[in-house]
């Protein structure tokens, strides 16, 4: 019975210490707005009651003058963190948006605009965002793989989700992530069965995060996931083990 896998394993946030008002403060104590890294990918575009005004500073179009915004176009269109924590914005030149939220970037880039280029009259709107939230997930889930998933903010339930969730043998306990960082990466880890998770730093995965989940040791066993299944592999053990004794007497 001790290599079955209990239903605690299998449930997400199973403890009853927090009630619900106390989880939704965890989680909005968690909405910090995300601060860009080197290698993000951005996507600016620059609106205008004249779109004549603005076209040269937009990304190619297609042929009906709506930007690409495919994950391939967002790849060759799109402004990629270079390592010096730069995007190159055409006839703007050289931004550095290393440590800068999204919101304070399209401030920075209205305010060069308003400055060089344009006049009140010209109504600008600059809207920049991450272009899409790219991730691995890999172990014990449902289909490993690299996902983007185009949402501001993603938790790292809806990441297991969109990799078929973690499997019967997937270590809820125990999940890592490992996070890039300026200096390099580190290894952090969450427990998914307690509600503390809403309280964790890294309940919100961040771009280029990779989630691994490790298997329980039942699976190094190879023993069942169920009570029947551990009961039929320890008869069919018992069984090949009498065996033997009862031919090995009549040799």
């Amino acid at each position: 019975m001790s290599s079955c896998v209990s239903n605690k394993e299998l449930t997400y946030f199973n403890d009853k210490e927090k009630d619900d008002e106390l989880i939704q403060q965890s989680i909005k104590l968690n909405e910090k707005p995300y601060k860009l890294q080197i290698g993000d990918l951005l996507s600016i575009n620059i609106k205008s009651s004249d779109p004549a005004l603005v076209a040269m500073f937009q990304p190619s179009s297609n042929e009906d003058g709506s930007a690409q915004q495919s994950e391939q176009g967002l790849y060759y269109n799109g402004f990629t963190v270079d390592i010096h924590g730069n995007i190159k914005i055409p006839f703007i030149g050289d931004m550095n948006v290393l440590g800068y939220t999204t919101e304070e970037i399209s401030k920075r880039v209205y305010d060069k605009l308003l400055d060089e280029y344009f006049t009140e009259e010209a109504n600008i709107f600059v809207v920049i965002k991450l272009a899409g939230l790219r991730f691995t997930v890999t172990g014990e889930v449902g289909g490993t793989g690299i996902f983007t998933l185009y949402q501001d903010r993603v938790n790292i339930i809806e990441a297991l989700a969109s990799a078929g969730d973690i499997g019967r043998l997937g270590n809820r306990k125990d999940v890592l992530i490992i996070r890039q960082y300026p200096q390099g990466q580190k290894i952090h880890h969450i427990d998914l069965t307690k509600a503390d998770a809403f309280d964790s730093p890294y309940y919100y995965i961040k771009p280029n995060d990779m989630i691994y989940v490790k298997p329980l040791k039942q699976k190094s066993l190879g023993t069942g996931t169920t009570l029947v299944q551990s009961i039929t592999t320890f008869v069919t053990v018992l069984s090949l083990v009498t065996s033997v004794i009862i031919l090995s007497r009549n040799l």
